[in-house]
């Protein structure tokens, strides 16, 4: 019997039950030559078809992908537990996508004008070659084509390397782009070790680099995309701080804080993970915040009525769990939860830490997780400077009646996005990234459909 180890598999496992779904044997580096040879040829043709005609295809691809909802979202709940109806809604986020880009998408890669005199001179966009995404299993539909959609409107091809826990969904994913009628090597799906990743970064086919992961992730992929003299776009961790002033409507507050912390299980990189309150309100909204966190939904993620499922991975729990121990040993006052369920899944208790400080582990690092942890501020500006003490600088949310003084504090903080009144999201009409170690360049809107654009300089008659 072959020996079925995670060193020659990508291995699937039910969060829920801990059982073995699928295992997938690694490529070898013939498959893997292969599959970047389709898309290098696939890219010659691609990159000749008529813009239109690309979005045409995206539009196949929302069909396609609505066509094939139970089946995709099915997946990723079996694979990495997300909530059934938060799984089925990510593909349809995934189909609007599409749609938007499908619409909105081919004007961004027009001619651009300049300011030489007699319009002699303009920018144009034009695709890089195969781009290699190395993509996470928290969200393993909306996180590749959050990237892969813009990207191959603009003419390149994609080539994913997906999370080992997913593999189950990255090729659901592949049959619908067939299915939408894309061309071979448009979109290519890999299952490489590690050393296959960092042979793929090395190969001349490779035009640049994608990826969505951790810090330390991060810091491999980058070094060897650099080494290669690769452009490479990052969007790694974060602890997002979410801030609420006195002045704020505590109930909508409350509200999105949840959302922002609980959706998805806690395992979302642009998360409400430090929340960060005025002390005039932070004993009404820490009583709030607990009774709707102890009213949350646990249970079979396959279950409509379910909104915290099992994490993902048994290790990753086992992260989370000493985190919060650590924390609460640093002097931080467990409200709720604080421990690994009972039983065969992968469940954490929503827990709500408070009283947390910026010297505590839950302040300073990410916890990936069901965790929120409550942090007292001074005033506003005690606010601000909580928010950006961290390493990490994804997204920040403010909740305040005064607008003026939102904007104030948005144009202090240290992140790549700022919601007012509003939980962090992404979506396809703004821009989305961070900064310091959350990462650098751009998804999203424009940008995204630019990013792996080669922004050339045409000059007629220059004398």
């Amino acid at each position: 019997m072959t020996n079925i180890t995670p060193l020659t598999h990508a291995i699937s496992i039910n969060p829920t039950s801990g059982e073995q779904i699928a295992h997938y044997a690694y490529e070898s580096d013939a498959a893997l030559q292969a599959a970047l040879a389709r898309s290098a040829a696939g890219f010659r043709v691609w990159r000749n078809e008529p813009v239109a005609h690309r979005a045409q295809l995206l539009i196949a691809l929302a069909k396609a992908l609505r066509d094939n909802v139970a089946a995709m979202a099915n997946m990723i709940t079996l694979e990495m537990g997300k909530p059934i109806n938060q799984a089925r809604g990510e593909i349809e986020k995934c189909a609007q996508l599409c749609e938007w880009y499908a619409e909105h998408g081919p004007a961004m890669l027009d001619a651009e004008a300049t300011l030489v005199e007699g319009g002699k001179a303009r920018i144009e966009y034009r695709p890089l070659g195969p781009i290699l995404a190395v993509m996470p299993w928290n969200f393993p539909i909306w996180q590749v084509l959050r990237g892969a959609v813009p990207t191959l409107l603009a003419g390149n091809t994609y080539v994913l390397k997906h999370a080992p826990n997913v593999m189950g969904s990255a090729y659901l994913l592949l049959e619908a782009f067939k299915q939408a009628g894309f061309g071979e090597g448009v979109f290519e799906v890999i299952n490489v070790t590690p050393q296959g990743v960092s042979t793929a970064i090395a190969d001349p086919r490779i035009a640049a680099v994608t990826l969505t992961g951790s810090v330390r992730a991060g810091m491999a992929i980058g070094s060897q995309a650099g080494a290669a003299l690769k452009k490479c776009v990052l969007e790694l961790g974060g602890s997002d701080p979410f801030i609420v002033l006195n002045d704020a409507d505590l109930d909508e507050a409350v509200k999105a804080a949840v959302i922002g912390r609980y959706q998805n299980t806690g395992q979302v990189c642009a998360a409400a993970k430090r929340l960060i309150v005025e002390q005039g309100v932070v004993e009404e909204f820490t009583r709030k915040f607990v009774e709707a966190t102890r009213a949350l939904v646990i249970g079979d993620p396959l279950s409509t009525q379910t909104y915290i499922g099992p994490m993902a991975r048994f290790d990753l729990r086992d992260e989370l769990d000493q985190q919060v121990r650590d924390t609460l040993e640093e002097g931080a006052t467990l409200l709720l939860g604080g421990k690994k369920a009972e039983g065969p899944g992968n469940y954490y208790e929503p827990t709500v830490l408070a009283n947390v400080t910026d010297q505590m582990t839950s302040f300073k690092q990410e916890l990936f997780g069901p965790v929120a942890s409550i942090i007292t501020a001074r005033d506003a500006d005690h606010a601000l400077a909580l928010a950006n003490d961290s390493e990490f600088g994804l997204t920040a949310t403010i909740y305040t009646r005064d607008l003026q003084l939102a904007g104030k504090i948005a144009d202090q903080l240290e992140t790549g996005g700022v919601f007012i009144n509003g939980y962090s999201a992404s979506d396809p009409r703004v821009t989305f990234g961070g900064v310091k170690k959350s990462g650098f360049g751009r998804e999203l809107s424009h940008f995204g459909v630019r990013e792996f654009c080669n922004a050339q300089t045409v000059w007629l008659d220059r004398r």
